[in-house]
């Protein structure tokens, strides 16, 4: 049965990104960060996004240079990490999870927290110059931000969207108050998740549309 559906993958894939240009409302965004805007929106299928995004800074120029001079990708779940195009992180690059590391189970039980907020504490060895991807945990991203005041060393990029019903939206507001200097992407809200924060890192390594 025909249904007259575009099926070629370059077809499918400049359609999706007029579209996204067509119906997504960037009035608020910075031209410069359109092509992480549209990504995120291609990730979701949810132009209505676009008002809701939040930025501090240039995270996409930022996360550029950090992976350029082989900062680490830090994601707070296997989900996220899964996502990236592993075929374009530069060599010098990588990425690091730790959520299902022994040391972060023992640390989470023992400060009575979840794995992913507990792995956290893992990143320092490469959270300075680093690029964090958070599409999971609104705990890591509450842990992120209480590290970031006990340590000196700073990420180049934070790329926040954790999702969920319990602490999602004050996470993300957390951060947007923290006045932190750290160029950042978020979402404002409870909707969020492994795909977008995937998608923001993506178009960090991919060119601009």
């Amino acid at each position: 049965m025909a249904h007259g559906h575009l099926r070629r993958p370059d077809a499918i894939y400049a359609r999706s990104f007029e579209l996204a240009r067509e119906l997504t409302d960037l009035a608020a965004v910075a031209p410069a960060l359109h092509p992480l805007a549209l990504r995120l929106v291609h990730a979701c299928g949810l132009p209505e996004i676009g008002r809701d995004l939040a930025f501090g800074g240039d995270p996409l120029a930022a996360g550029r240079r950090a992976l350029a001079a082989g900062g680490t990708i830090l994601c707070d779940s296997r989900m996220v990490e899964a996502g990236i195009m592993q075929r374009l992180v530069p060599d010098r690059a990588g990425t690091f999870c730790a959520v299902d590391a022994p040391a972060a189970r023992a640390l989470a039980e023992q400060q009575e927290t979840t794995r992913s907020a507990a792995s956290v504490d893992l990143w320092r060895p490469h959270l300075a110059g680093g690029v964090v991807a958070i599409g999971n945990a609104p705990t890591a991203l509450f842990r992120l931000l209480e590290v970031l005041v006990e340590v000196p060393e700073r990420p180049a990029a934070i790329l926040a969207f954790p999702v969920g019903l319990v602490g999602a939206a004050e996470s993300k507001d957390a951060l947007i108050e923290a006045g932190l200097g750290i160029p950042y992407v978020t979402l404002r809200g409870r909707f969020g998740g492994s795909a977008l924060a995937a998608a923001a890192l993506n178009a960090i390594l991919l060119p601009d549309l």
